[in-house]
């Protein structure tokens, strides 16, 4: 019997009424709007059989389709991105559904296809994810900084915006970063949305630990890609926006 490959399609959820930088999805970033720049990196991705757009918001709409992007509009009361990607997955056919950060417009598309491929390799894992280590020693008290560890199998056994694992011992060990891509199967990703918040989640404020927390397995990947300060870095502020142009005037890509 033939084995019928998995529809993998890419969302990249995008609100409008962002706190912090109202609009910043269509922000310029070197003259060409973020969305712009995350759709365009997402659609390198060899595994991706397509990448949406899941917005609430007509002006992120138009700008998509204006370059050829695909978009499925969303309700504009969802409380997080997941809500969002659970809403658009209904009007969109697929088995596995990866979930790309709309303020990430630099990110690697090798990083996409890494995250990708458990999900390929195991039918019964519903999840997975990435991680980098830790190499500024200032990020490790940042909270800002989530952090995660694993299982000799590579799940998640926990994440925390705390230092983890503690060194009480001087045992040789790396601190890793978890990066905020995630693969879902298409179902888990709709039990997942249907599931209420849970306590660690709630005082981590880490959506993520609501998987951990009602005993799902969640792979996670350390990366191979590198320059992570440039594929990792989000824009959440004016100050970020400054920061992204100056990245790509340092790398030669502005």
């Amino acid at each position: 019997m033939t084995k019928t490959k998995p529809q993998i399609v890419g969302i990249i959820p995008a609100r409008y009424g962002s706190t912090r930088l109202p609009g910043k999805a269509l922000r310029l970033i070197a003259g060409k709007p973020m969305i712009q720049r995350v759709l365009d990196r997402c659609l390198t991705a060899r595994c991706l059989d397509s990448v949406w757009v899941a917005t609430d918001d007509e002006r992120i709409a138009n700008a998509v389709e204006a370059v050829g992007g695909q978009v499925v509009m969303t309700s504009p009361h969802h409380p997080s991105g997941t809500d969002r990607l659970a809403e658009a997955v209904t009007k969109i056919e697929a088995d596995i559904v990866v979930n790309l950060q709309g303020d990430q417009p630099f990110l690697d598309a090798e990083m996409i296809e890494e995250a990708v491929q458990p999900l390929l390799d195991d039918p019964a894992l519903p999840m997975a994810t990435l991680m980098h280590p830790v190499t500024r020693p200032e990020d490790f008290a940042n909270p800002a900084v989530v952090k995660v560890v694993v299982d000799r199998a590579g799940n998640a056994l926990y994440f925390s915006r705390s230092l983890i694992p503690y060194p009480r011992q001087e045992v040789p060990h790396r601190v890793f970063e978890h990066v905020g891509l995630y693969v879902y199967r298409r179902d888990f990703l709709l039990t997942l949305a249907s599931l209420a918040p849970t306590p660690l989640e709630q005082i981590e404020s880490l959506e993520q630990l609501r998987v951990l927390e009602h005993g799902y397995k969640l792979r996670v990947v350390e990366t191979r890609a590198q320059d992570h300060e440039f594929t990792g870095f989000s824009v959440d502020t004016e100050e970020d926006v400054e920061r992204a142009e100056a990245m790509l005037r340092e790398r030669g890509l502005a």
